[in-house]
Order: structure tokens, then C-alpha cells, then sequence
């Protein structure tokens, strides 16, 4: 529980100011990233779950490459979670799309309980897990081959490569 120092500490920059300067923000690294207390709260309860899920992998498990074969995990899916969150894979944080991005980590936690956390079955739950992400970056390299498709077969559109180039 150690890192629990660590998430109030980090949590303790919440403090907003109301002043002319500050727009009522919490944190303001850039005019694109403002944090106020609900960014802190998701950060917070986002770290919170990756630390108390590894303190009870490592409970579970005396095995070095288990317990960080657990930690790889959480890492990886707390990157996934803070940039859907924040900017969003695709497009915005907004974009309904994100949502693939979500039952990737599903297949994960599902597979995770249906292993009971046990290192052949986690083995298979995450390849899994990876085999969903995988599917997911093919679903846009099949709308990149339709969209080069359309833009080769469509007179509308023209070629914009070469010297067959026609305006729009």
C-alpha cells in the first residue's frame, strides 16, 4: 500500500483557484490541457484501481515473472484508458469509436476471471486481449484500403497522386 503516498500526493495538486488567471481550473499545463477536479478524481480512482489490482496480484502470486507479467498488463491497459480518456484513439475523447478500444480491455478482464488468474490461462486471456487490439487496428486498415479503393475507382474524386491529378 505503499503507492497510496504516491496517489495523495499526486492528487493533492486538486486545489483550484477561482482567480482571473487560472479560468477556475485545477491545472493548466498548455491552453489544450486543463485539468479541473473531475480529471483529478478520474486520475485518482484510475491509479487507485491499477495499484490496488497489483497489490492483490502480488498477494496472490510469490513469482517474479508472474507479478510482472500482471504489472505489463496494468500498464498497458491504464495507458489504453488515460488516452482514450484524455484525447481519445480516435478522433476526440468524445468519439463513440473509443468504444472498440473499451472490449479490448472486456476480453481482457473476462478472460482474466475465466482463467481465475492462473498463469496458463492468463497467458491465453491476454493473448486474447491482444488478438481484440489487433482486430480493432484491422478494422481501420480496411477503411484505409476502401478509402484508396473509392479514390481509385470514383471519377468524382480523381486520383491526387501522379500526373493523372484532378480537382475536386
Amino acid at each position: 500500500m505503499k503507492w497510496m503516498i504516491t496517489l495523495v500526493a499526486l492528487t493533492m495538486d486538486a486545489e483550484c483557484t477561482d482567480s482571473p488567471h487560472s479560468g477556475g481550473t485545477c491545472l493548466q499545463f498548455t491552453d489544450q490541457v486543463v485539468w479541473d477536479v473531475v480529471d483529478f478524481a478520474i486520475f485518482g480512482a484510475l491509479l487507485a484501481s491499477v495499484g490496488i489490482a497489483y497489490e492483490l496480484a502480488a498477494r496472490k502470486s510469490g513469482n517474479t515473472a508472474y507479478r510482472f507479467a500482471f504489472g505489463v498488463a496494468l500498464v498497458a491497459a491504464f495507458i489504453l484508458v488515460g488516452v482514450n480518456g484524455a484525447v481519445g484513439v480516435i478522433g476526440t475523447e468524445m468519439d463513440d469509436a473509443n468504444l472498440m478500444f473499451g472490449g479490448v480491455l472486456v476480453v481482457g478482464i473476462i478472460g482474466a476471471f475465466i482463467a481465475r488468474f492462473q498463469p496458463r490461462g492468463m497467458a491465453r486471456a491476454l493473448f486474447a486481449t491482444a488478438l481484440t487490439q489487433v482486430l480493432v487496428a484491422a478494422l481501420w486498415l480496411l477503411s484505409a484500403w476502401l478509402f484508396r479503393k473509392a479514390a481509385l475507382t470514383s471519377p468524382r474524386y480523381g486520383r491526387t497522386f501522379g500526373s493523372n491529378f484532378t480537382s475536386v
